[in-house]
């Protein structure tokens, strides 16, 4: 994000990948398990239409021959380079780590405080990883780093995973984050009333979730976390996916292909299970655009993948992240009178604009830029 704070080091090192690069004796295992998930022909390689888009960026440096392919070898090499060199834009301690939120291990969320004499708004970010993997220090430094600046706190929030738990658990264990965060606001300096949200791919469809779905809490519930709102203010997304169905999805991409992802997600026993009609209301419970209504808040889409034609038939593994997601949402969006800005790495030359994200936390959240002050 700054250049993206490190997407690399939040992307190509944990989050789109089971498990975060911890030791070196796991290098391995990891290109091993990274080749197994966009190694759509099986040939060994990774071609350009078969590398993630998350990490388009990140393709001609990776392959250092320069043949158009990412072999095994190479992978190797430059993620033993990314742990050896000294990584920049290293996340601060927070404030308060590991706030624990609900029951299970990966119920706990950090948070950074903004300087502040007075409550200050927040934004909680829920990380990528396909519902499978990733973890809350994937947070993007530099967006951090302006967001306290402008006076605006920042939570980081684990979720459990489809290993544990399927949908909704995701999305419910992002309400509840929110609604702890609300119920101790007064605790840590935060204002109730101004709460946005962020994340890529598996959190941007969270933070949509979020911003969109009905209010979750429950008034007349004896726990008082669970009396919270869980609305937002607003939400700033990268790579997101506006619709979980895959009925919408082979529309819009004119493909039969789907992401993996979506069996551990909806608690399938296998593919064969994405026509059986029993998971169909999970489908529309669980896509963002099921749950967009007139009043709901402004948010911010921006996708790093090229706005290119894909191949017919394409794999999950190509379309998943792809814009026409974006265009669909805007469409449905802008019909509404719903705020939606729509940007295109070709409109910000591939880089992920971290200004634009924190100037549309500032507006929405009403508080002052640094500049303005």
């Amino acid at each position: 994000m700054r250049t993206p704070a490190p997407l690399l080091a939040a992307l190509v090192l944990g989050v789109l990948l089971p498990a975060p690069l911890a030791r070196a004796e796991e290098q391995g295992d990891v290109t091993e398990r990274f080749f197994g998930q966009y190694d759509a022909d099986g040939d060994g390689r990774l071609s350009r239409t078969e590398w993630p888009a998350f990490l388009d960026r990140y393709f001609r440096e990776v392959d250092a021959n320069a043949d158009g392919f990412v072999d095994p070898q190479e992978d190797r090499r430059y993620r033993a380079r990314a742990r050896t060199r000294k990584r920049r834009g290293r996340l601060p301690q927070p404030t308060h780590a590991n706030l624990k939120y609900g029951p299970h291990e990966r119920g706990v969320v950090d948070l950074w405080l903004a300087p502040s004499e007075s409550t200050t708004p927040f934004v909680v970010y829920f990380h990528g990883g396909g519902f499978r993997g990733g973890d809350k220090r994937s947070l993007d430094a530099g967006l951090l780093a302006r967001l306290l600046e402008g006076g605006v706190s920042v939570a980081s929030a684990n979720y459990r995973l489809t290993d544990t738990a399927p949908f909704p658990a995701p999305m419910h264990d992002a309400a509840r984050a929110v609604q702890f965060l609300r119920c101790h606001a007064q605790t840590y300096g935060l204002d109730r009333a101004r709460v946005g949200a962020t994340g890529g791919s598996a959190g941007a469809g969270i933070s949509l979730w979020l911003a969109f779905h009905d209010d979750l809490a429950d008034p007349s519930s004896k726990d008082p976390v669970s009396r919270e709102s869980t609305r937002l203010k607003c939400a700033v997304v990268y790579a997101g996916q506006s619709s979980y169905d895959p009925r919408v999805i082979r529309e819009l991409f004119d493909s039969k292909k789907l992401h993996p992802v979506f069996v551990p997600f909806y608690g399938m026993d296998g593919p064969e299970d994405v026509d059986d009609p029993r998971f169909f209301p999970l489908y529309e419970e669980a896509s963002p655009i099921t749950h967009l209504t007139a009043d709901d808040p402004p948010v911010y889409l921006f996708y790093p993948q090229a706005n290119q034609p894909l191949p017919p038939d394409s794999a999950g593994t190509q379309h998943i992240h792809h814009p026409i997601f974006g265009f669909y949402l805007n469409e449905r969006a802008q019909a509404l009178g719903v705020a939606c800005t729509l940007r295109l790495r070709e409109d910000v030359k591939g880089h992920a604009p971290i200004d634009e994200f924190a100037a549309f936390f500032f507006e929405h959240l009403g508080v002052a830029t640094p500049q303005e002050r």
